[in-house]
């Protein structure tokens, strides 16, 4: 039975799968289209097994499904609002010194 995630459960699962550049990467490309593991492990340039884990990741996060398609499965966004999710993100301005991680990084001793 599918539930209704609480909005931190959301933004914990989002987090939890924007934190490894190789999901970044899959989402990115299927934002772009739907796509099957071995065409995304080929574009990304990964092996299938760890692609597999990564999609299954995302998978388990909410973030993706598969849609059957004949003997084959595809991969897409499980909502197409995500890829507008992932432009606005992508876009926005994030104002980082070059040698570190986040502006407050040595006041409060952050990231």
């Amino acid at each position: 039975m599918l539930t209704v995630a609480s909005d931190i459960e959301v933004l914990v699962r989002f987090g939890r799968a924007l934190a490894d550049p190789i999901r970044c990467r899959i989402l990115l490309a299927l934002r772009e289209a739907p796509a099957y593991p071995a065409d995304l492990a080929d574009a990304l340039d990964i092996s299938r097994t760890r692609l597999s884990n990564h999609l299954a990741c995302l998978r388990d996060c909410g973030l993706v499904v598969t849609v059957p398609d004949g003997r084959r499965t595809r991969y897409e966004l499980a909502d197409e609002r995500l890829g507008h999710a992932l432009d606005d993100l992508r876009t926005a301005v994030v104002a980082v010194e070059g040698d570190r991680t986040c502006a407050d990084a040595d006041d409060k001793g952050c990231c």
